[in-house]
Parts: C-alpha cells; structure tokens; sequence
C-alpha cells in the first residue's frame, strides 16, 4: 500500500511539474512574440523616415523579414518543449514569401543611340588634325561616338527585376520573377497561381 502510494505521488508530481513546464514554455513564447511585434513596430515607423520610397519599401522589407525569423525561432523553442503553436492547414499551392529582392541591367539598345553617337563622334573627331590625320580622327570618332552612344541609350533604358521568394506550406521552394514592383513582403501569405503567384 506504501509503495502504491509513493508511486501516485511521483505520477502526481511528474505530471504537475510537466504542466508547469508546459506554461513557462508558452509564457517565454507569448513574451518573444510580443517583444517581436513591438520591436517590428518600431522599425516601421524608422523606415517612414527614409528619403525615398525604393528605400522606405526595401526598410519595410528588411523588417518583415527580421519580425519573420524572431517568430520563427519563438515558434521552434515551443515546439521543443512539445507544445505545438497553432498552424494552419497544409496547403501544397499556399506559402509565405521569404524575400523580395530587385535587381537592376542595362536595358536594350536601339540605333538611335549609335547614330546619335556616331554624328557627335564624328563632329569632334573631324576638330583634330588635318588631312589624312583629320579622316583617320574622324572614322575613329565616329566608331568611339557610336559605341559610347549605343552604351548610353542602354544605361537610359535600365531593366529592374523583382525575385520574389516562396517557401510552400508543402516545404518546397520556388522563386518568382516580376518585370514590376509586387507589392510584396517577406512573410506575406501568398498561393500560386499559374506560373505566378498571388496574396491570399
């Protein structure tokens, strides 16, 4: 009968030091959680300060990420103490997107930019020199003069290129390229749609 009772009495324990257990890890939980939202707040009112609003967007970026990977890490501590946080249901066309990223090339150049080149490479060409001297400065200033035009009309006709990243609910990673600036940010819910991709 003693040992019945010193038996129930380390069950009564273990459990009671498991539950205990158990809400220090959702308190530490709630506590990052909080602590993340209130530090991503605040850095959303530091990038309403920045001079332009590519810098404000990448700023406001940077933050979501940042305010993504602290609740990830709140998350997995939760999870290692057994506690699972609430999820959603898994979906294999819905996800979160990870990072956005803008890269920027020299565009496509036309004939404008070498003739316009070319004629003003020309011009400056035919100043130097005389007689055969001012043919051979001129040929070289009309190639010179198309070839930095031809490079100029590219730089003006710049292409930028938004690399959204997605991580699906399914675990697979895609990449999505957008000739426009998505709107998007990292952690935004987003589902594929066709080759694309949308916000839910």
């Amino acid at each position: 009968m003693k040992q019945r009772c010193l038996i129930l009495l380390a069950l009564l324990s273990f459990a009671s030091a498991h539950a205990a257990g158990n809400d220090a890890a959702k308190s530490a939980y709630e506590s990052a959680k909080k602590a993340a939202d209130t530090r991503y707040s605040e850095d959303q009112k530091l990038c309403a300060d920045e001079s332009t609003s590519a810098r404000r967007m990448q700023c406001l970026r940077d933050a979501k990420e940042e305010h993504t990977r602290a609740l990830a890490s709140a998350q997995s501590k939760l999870e290692a103490a057994n506690i699972s946080a609430p999820s959603a249901t898994v979906c294999s066309d819905c996800g979160n997107v990870t990072s956005v990223r803008m890269t920027e090339k020299d565009g496509d150049a036309g004939a404008v930019g070498l003739i316009a080149g070319g004629v003003v490479g020309g011009l400056l060409g035919n100043q130097v020199g005389k007689g055969r001297g001012k043919d051979l400065a001129t040929i070289a200033g009309v190639a010179g003069g198309a070839y930095a035009g031809n490079k100029v009309e590219g730089k003006m006709n710049k292409v930028k290129t938004w690399t959204v990243s997605v991580r699906f609910d399914n675990g697979e990673e895609r990449a999505y390229n957008f000739d426009h600036d998505p709107a998007m940010l990292a952690g935004d819910p987003v589902r594929a749609a066709g080759s694309s991709i949308v916000r839910r």
